[in-house]
């Protein structure tokens, strides 16, 4: 049996996809090869996700043997910040594609393409934000989007503030890939000048060990050379983003249509994430990805924010430190350790300080705040 492409398309957008597009499920060989180039020259930084298994996760007929077509979809989200909560208390920023889950509904949408094609005797696997299918390279091939530099598929009107997936299916949809969208970047390179660590090292390469969306997810110590540069982001980073036209024009639009927006879950209390349990952290944060879902990755990352907006004087900014000081987890009095010395706080409330991790934070540089 066959199915039409404008019906698929139109069972999508009433589903919620702002945009569908068709290609066929030959392999992604070129996107294979630069997985691999770029992981043999260690610019994955030990990010897993389509790295962990190139050859899979380029190649459609793994998760649907005798694959033919994708189904490729793009959900929008909104990306305004609104403005920083004026209690007093220190903030830390959620990058905007991380504010809510995107993906349920982007894979619920994405089901009613599947079910379709199911209903007319065709398998159909549904793919999104998983090791099985590289999103933004399918994207690429159904013509939705462009490239940018900044490594995102670009969506003409929308930019980049698009969560993205695919049906994989056995049903013959195409007879060949569509005109791939006209490239909308032209010169512009304020992105690869915007990054505020130089991770896009060149048009559409980014370096994961110097992306502080990358950084704020990979476990261990948090580098030391891009701390300060993290600022007042607890996961995520917009920077990259923000600055692209087609994504300014985005969201203007979207203000003038006076569209809701996650606003509240823009900034989160930072001391409120250092006081919580592990069960309130997991019940609050538990859809960003956290290193084997431990909170105390989440501690550590507010530990470096506080060190850079946090107010010295108050008593609940050091009352907090000095509890981190003596947490039973070095990796967390570690960064205590950084975060006191950056604020000028008393090292005191220090326990064990001759653990391997807090001697070498004690041994560290620490640039002080320079107040404005």
């Amino acid at each position: 049996m066959s199915v039409d492409t404008s019906t698929l398309a139109a069972v999508g957008r009433r589903a919620g996809l702002c945009a569908v597009g068709f290609c066929r499920a030959e392999p992604f060989t070129d996107t294979a090869d630069a997985l691999q180039e770029r992981k043999q020259a260690g610019l994955h930084g030990g990010m897993q996700f389509t790295y962990r298994n190139p050859d899979r996760s380029t190649d459609p007929a793994r998760l649907v043997p005798g694959a033919a077509a994708l189904v490729v979809g793009a959900l929008e989200f909104g990306a305004t910040y609104g403005d920083r909560p004026d209690d007093g208390r220190p903030y830390a920023r959620v990058a905007a594609y991380a504010r809510a889950d995107y993906y349920t509904p982007l894979r619920a949408a994405l089901e009613a393409v599947a079910e379709a094609l199911r209903a007319e005797g065709h398998r159909a696997v549904v793919s999104a934000d998983e090791n099985g299918l590289v999103d933004r390279a399918a994207a690429h091939r159904a013509g939705i989007g462009w490239w940018g530099k900044n490594s995102n598929i670009l969506l003409p009107g929308l930019g980049s503030l698009v969560v993205l997936g695919a049906v994989v299916t056995d049903a013959p949809l195409v007879p060949a890939d569509p005109e791939p969208a006209a490239d909308g970047c032209g010169s512009c390179r304020r992105c690869l000048d915007g990054c505020p660590t130089g991770a896009i090292v060149a048009p559409g390469t980014v370096d994961a060990r110097r992306c502080l969306a990358w950084l704020v997810q990979a476990d261990g110590v948090f580098d030391p050379e891009y701390r300060i540069a993290l600022g007042d982001r607890i996961y995520g980073c917009d920077d990259c983003s923000e600055v692209c036209p087609p994504n300014r024009a985005s969201v203007r639009l979207e203000s003038r249509a006076n569209r809701k927006t996650n606003g509240p879950a823009a900034w989160v209390p930072v001391l409120d994430v250092l006081d919580a349990s592990d069960e309130d952290l997991i019940a609050t944060f538990g859809r960003w990805y956290i290193p084997r879902r431990q909170p105390r990755y989440l501690r550590r990352n507010a530990l470096v924010v506080l060190a850079n907006v946090g107010e010295p004087s108050e008593p609940r900014v050091r009352a907090a430190v000095d509890r981190a000081l003596g947490d039973l987890d070095p990796l967390i009095r570690a960064h205590a350790v950084w975060c006191a010395r950056r604020l000028g706080l008393s090292l005191d409330a220090l326990s064990d300080p001759g653990d391997p991790l807090v001697r070498a934070e004690l041994e560290r540089p620490v640039p002080p705040r320079v107040e404005s």
